[in-house]
């Protein structure tokens, strides 16, 4: 089931393979983002201190929230990954020009997991062209579905 999907990352990048992962998360963050009170638009996923780390990403903490956690809304936060995905992504990241974003968030047998997309960066006439796109099939169907 579906928490939070990036819409922007797809504008953004060319995604072209989705990894899931586990995140580390507190107590606090697991309820909130139950609330549906998570943002993941501006968020990226960045190698550092032999683990990869979501950095960015937003969730806000309930207002019952205990009073003895200081919540860090905006803190980096570890995703878990098998050894063998964490050598190909590095290789693929640091050779080939490409870049980790998370593409959607989601429960997986009750645990938190994300989506992360191997993206490559779309120019200025790339996102031009696949706006266009989306708006002949949209007129398309929209013409099929009058013909009928």
């Amino acid at each position: 089931m579906s928490i939070i999907n990036n819409k922007k990352a797809f504008h953004d990048y060319f995604i072209e393979e989705q990894i899931e992962a586990g995140i580390v998360l507190e107590g606090w963050e697991v309820k909130a983002i139950r609330a549906g009170r998570v943002q993941i638009k501006e968020s990226y996923i960045q190698w550092k201190k032999g683990a990869f780390y979501l950095v960015g990403s937003h969730i806000t903490a309930l207002p019952t929230a205990s009073n003895h956690v200081k919540p860090d809304p905006v803190r980096q936060r570890k995703l878990l990954l098998k050894q063998s995905e964490i050598n190909k992504l590095i290789g693929k990241v640091e050779r080939s020009g490409y870049t980790l974003v998370p593409v959607n968030m989601h429960y997986s047998h009750g645990y938190v997991k994300i989506d992360m997309g191997l993206a490559k960066g779309k120019k200025q006439h790339d996102k031009r062209q696949s706006s266009k796109e989306k708006d002949w099939n949209r007129e398309k169907q929209r013409l099929m579905k009058q013909a009928r």
